[in-house]
């Protein structure tokens, strides 16, 4: 899959199959329509062409709209691959792209830039400014330009918000399990190790504390959660490099301890390599318990053993 930061970037060498939308989690409600897409886009000999924007468009447009996403760009662009997509593209939203008025959108980034054969839309979308042109309108301009709109059913859209939406409240809640069941795969957090306070080492529990660059991804909620991380056996970024390890991970701010800030740390059993500045992806697969605040260090060593324990048992109960 080729991906591009704009749509001054993209280049068609065919006619293409277009749909526009977030894809946040890129989940089992989006299946129907990438994989309706993709058969086009084979059957048809059109390129497929997702169209997405970011930041958020109604970050830009609403003063008062705050989202947390489900995925990074580099998260989705991977997700987006593993589907068939040929090509995605991330364009920048301002305030000018987002003045463009419902024809000079449909002229300017669709036929022009797009080259556009087909585009698959919701009924109840709207777009151009102050989003003035719906569904109908996308129909009134394909005749006049040569492309074809066909609908996505109000049912996929429907299939598609809600899960968004449960996702996000599942691990705003703790609940992983149905987080995943909607993902249609493990919850993901990828980023970079550095150097915490080391204390957990003092106790035999050392752990990668994990910085997130995207300050948009959403972070489960407060608690220890059963894991697996993929990281470099060495200094590479290749595939081959990459080693899948169990572990268990916690986010919170550390209330027994006093402290305040934020923090995502994984205890890797069975792994001893030195990975600090290295990326990391970590894999949420299930909820231990909510973070907690104990009366005394030992207690908290004593759960900490604990979670390890519960950890362990729930990998060897799945071979």
């Amino acid at each position: 899959m080729k991906v591009f930061n704009s749509i001054t970037d993209f280049t068609a060498t065919k006619k293409t199959i277009v749909t526009l939308g977030t894809f946040d989690g890129v989940h089992i409600g989006h299946n129907a329509i990438l994989d309706k897409i993709c058969k086009v886009a084979n059957s048809e000999s059109l390129e497929s062409v997702i169209l997405t924007f970011f930041p958020h468009p109604r970050l830009i447009v609403s003063n008062n709209y705050d989202i947390k996403l489900l995925n990074t760009i580099e998260e989705k662009s991977a997700l987006l691959e593993k589907k068939g997509i040929q090509n995605f593209i991330i364009h920048p939203f301002d305030k000018t792209f987002s003045e463009l008025s419902p024809r000079e959108f449909v002229t300017q980034v669709l036929v022009e830039k797009l080259n556009i054969q087909k585009i698959i839309i919701g009924h109840d979308h709207k777009f151009g400014k102050d989003r003035a042109a719906d569904f109908n309108d996308l129909i009134n301009f394909g005749k006049e330009f040569g492309f074809e709109v066909e609908e996505i059913s109000a049912q996929q859209i429907n299939e598609v918000s809600v899960s968004s939406t449960k996702i996000r409240n599942s691990l705003l809640d703790g609940n992983v399990a149905l987080a995943n069941e909607y993902l249609g795969y493990s919850y993901v957090l990828t980023g970079i190790v550095v150097k915490g306070n080391q204390l957990g080492r003092t106790i035999g529990f050392p752990t990668a504390n994990i910085e997130i660059p995207e300050d948009y991804k959403l972070i489960p909620k407060n608690g220890v959660y059963i894991v697996t991380a993929n990281v470099n056996n060495d200094s590479s970024d290749s595939e081959q490099a990459k080693q899948t390890v169990f572990g268990m991970m916690n986010i919170g701010v550390k209330p027994t301890l006093g402290e305040n800030k934020l923090s995502i740390e994984v205890h890797l059993l069975n792994f001893d390599k030195d990975i600090y500045n290295q990326k990391i992806q970590v894999n949420v697969l299930e909820s231990l318990r909510d973070e907690q605040k104990f009366e005394s260090f030992d207690a908290l060593k004593t759960q900490i053993e604990s979670d390890k324990q519960n950890t362990i048992h729930y990998f060897e109960n799945l071979k």
